[in-house]
């Protein structure tokens, strides 16, 4: 695929999410906190546990950028596990049900507005690092996985899945509070 394309793409998803969550900001805490039934999650608890997953890749991809001297390349082959991870994380509808890793699960959290805010940090971040990998190859630079440390994806791969994770949950908290309406 043409990684221009692909960047673009990314970065309309990641500030598609950050006017979803800014929305979410006006809204009182016993909304963000609702939930539809004990298992759920409530918007707060969604946009929690994007929090969890970027406390770990936004730090692991800024590393990996930060040690490599590849340069861009226009096209991007994807691999075989991280097309699989990126294509996992897209939902359809109805909202394909996951298990989440105990470690990145925040049902019964106590959660503020913080939260939201910092999501939305993160997400300038990656919005940096958007900006910063036009200039670096999306295929020779490889990140570790949150679920193993052995396992690398391409970075163009890290970077779908994480945004595509976070597109996901995004929807999943506005179903939430379409739910809660």
């Amino acid at each position: 695929m043409n990684a221009t394309d692909l960047l673009k793409e990314l970065e309309k998803i990641t500030l598609n999410n950050i006017t979803e969550v800014e929305a979410f900001q006006k809204l009182p805490l016993t909304k963000l906190n609702w939930k539809s039934d004990p298992k759920s999650w409530s918007i707060l608890e969604c946009i929690e546990h994007l929090n969890l997953y970027g406390d770990f890749y936004l730090p692991e991809i800024e590393k990996q950028l930060s040690s490599s001297e590849s340069i861009f390349e226009n096209n991007f082959r994807s691999g075989l596990i991280g097309n699989y991870f990126a294509k996992l994380m897209l939902p359809r509808q109805p909202l394909n049900k996951m298990k989440t890793l105990k470690d990145k699960n925040p049902l019964g959290s106590a959660l503020e507005h913080n939260c939201l805010e910092k999501f939305l940090i993160q997400q300038q971040e990656l919005l940096k690092i958007l900006d910063l990998v036009k200039h670096k190859s999306l295929n020779k630079i490889k990140t570790s996985i949150s679920i193993s440390k052995w396992l690398k994806l391409k970075l163009g791969d890290t970077l779908r899945v994480v945004i595509y994770h976070n597109f996901r949950h995004v929807l999943q908290a506005n179903n939430a509070l379409k739910a809660s309406i």
